[in-house]
């Protein structure tokens, strides 16, 4: 691993510590790393699969509310995007 220092405003700062308190990570490492892998997923995004996931938004807010958590539907939408990445 390579090590970074970087700055950040006292707003980031406070909502970088709330996410480790909240228990979503342990350290401010893993904030910063978890951003930068989802920025890298968006753009590898195509917008053929852009337009999908709007679709499958728009279809979702008509078909009305799920029991399914934020993180299961992106978890699944996920595996349907890997796997026809192939």
């Amino acid at each position: 691993m390579v090590k970074k220092s970087i700055s950040v405003t006292d707003r980031q700062d406070e909502w970088i510590k709330a996410q480790i308190a909240s228990g979503h990570f342990g350290n401010e490492s893993e904030v910063v790393r978890e951003l930068i892998r989802e920025r890298q997923i968006r753009q590898e995004e195509t917008p053929e699969e852009m337009e999908a996931i709007r679709a499958k938004l728009i279809q979702a807010e008509k078909s009305g509310f799920s029991k399914k958590s934020v993180d299961e539907i992106w978890g699944e939408a996920r595996k349907r995007r890997m796997a026809k990445r192939g």
